[in-house]
């Protein structure tokens, strides 16, 4: 392969379509899976399992992410976790994640390699490879990713197989993102752990599998909201849930910022989305996987979705399309 650099100060442009390509992918490890990585007409991707987990997601700069908030390798970080917590929601483990990319011509080709050098470090730091993708012209800058994982003999686990008595629990941080959000909405860069929430999550992609493992009987990326995803959970497995504030964790660190700003931390927890945590119902007398807790129960289908066994007042989370919490 080419041993081209990236030009300092130089634009996507001037380095070209293939440049680009090889300098964001050269001299790269790729995981066992990864059969045929980048340079061919595609990726060929090991299948043990006989079926492939996969997922997409597309994030696009201004509404995703933000350049004068995040340094280009948080976004990248950003935009594979994002992708790779979903495949973990399904009980699967990563392995495999191909880019899209859109940008104008004019983008810095250093700030592209930025971006991808996060891309290939949260994915390397969950066994996964970049194993191909595509570069294109584009007015704004646009980050596409295909996540693609093994369930490694296991059924998946889906968002419809809840049943009334199990325990809903909740592995990873709630409302960090959201109070993230709130403290750089406000032209603030600290706290830096709660501004970092935002800024890129950090999922634990072997809570699914081990939830998976432990007789999980649904699960969701907590991407929305949780209780706008524990909603989708109990529509699609026409159960009620129930949340109890009691059990759920509002950080000290939250209470701060939400005492600086005005603001509810109860209602980051509830409503914020882009944690990335994970959320599951299980058995009633099953053993939760270390770093589970638990947070409610899943009820009979006609008591809904409620908190505390009271409809909860307001929006439960994010919708595109629909005006901004």
């Amino acid at each position: 392969m080419s041993s081209q650099k990236v030009p300092k100060g130089g634009t996507v442009a001037e380095l070209g379509e293939f440049g680009l390509i090889r300098a964001v992918t050269e001299n790269r490890r790729q995981p066992p899976t990864t059969l045929l990585g980048p340079g061919d007409d595609a990726a060929v991707v090991e299948a043990a399992d006989g079926r492939v987990v996969a997922s997409t997601d597309v994030l696009v700069e201004g509404v995703h992410f933000r350049l004068d908030w995040s340094t280009p390798e948080q976004v990248g970080r950003k935009a594979v976790a994002v992708n790779l917590a979903d495949i973990a929601a399904m009980g699967a483990f990563p392995t495999s994640v191909l880019v899209g990319l859109a940008c104008p011509a004019e983008t810095d080709a250093g700030l592209v390699k930025r971006i991808t050098e996060g891309m290939w470090a949260e994915a390397s730091g969950a066994g996964a490879g970049l194993v191909g993708g595509d570069v294109v012209q584009a007015d704004q800058l646009v980050l596409s990713i295909t996540a693609l994982g093994d369930l490694r003999g296991r059924p998946p686990v889906t968002r419809s197989g809840a049943r009334p008595g199990d325990i809903v629990a909740v592995h990873g941080r709630l409302g960090w993102a959201a109070a993230g959000l709130a403290v750089l909405h406000r032209g603030f860069r600290s706290p830096v752990t709660v501004a970092n929430a935002q800024r890129y999550p950090e999922p634990d992609y072997a809570a699914g599998p081990a939830a998976a493992v432990a007789g999980a009987t649904a699960m969701i990326d907590v991407s929305d909201g949780l209780l706008a995803d524990l909603g989708h959970i109990a529509e699609q497995s026409e159960v009620g849930i129930d949340v109890r504030t009691d059990l759920l964790e509002v950080s000290r660190r939250l209470v701060d910022v939400g005492t600086a700003l005005g603001a509810d931390p109860l209602h980051w927890v509830l409503t914020g989305g882009e944690d990335h945590a994970l959320a599951a119902a299980f058995p009633p007398f099953a053993d939760l996987p270390e770093g589970w807790r638990r947070i409610g129960a899943v009820t009979m289908p006609d008591s809904g979705l409620t908190v505390d066994g009271k409809p909860y007042a307001g929006e439960t989370g994010w919708e595109h399309w629909r005006r901004p919490q």
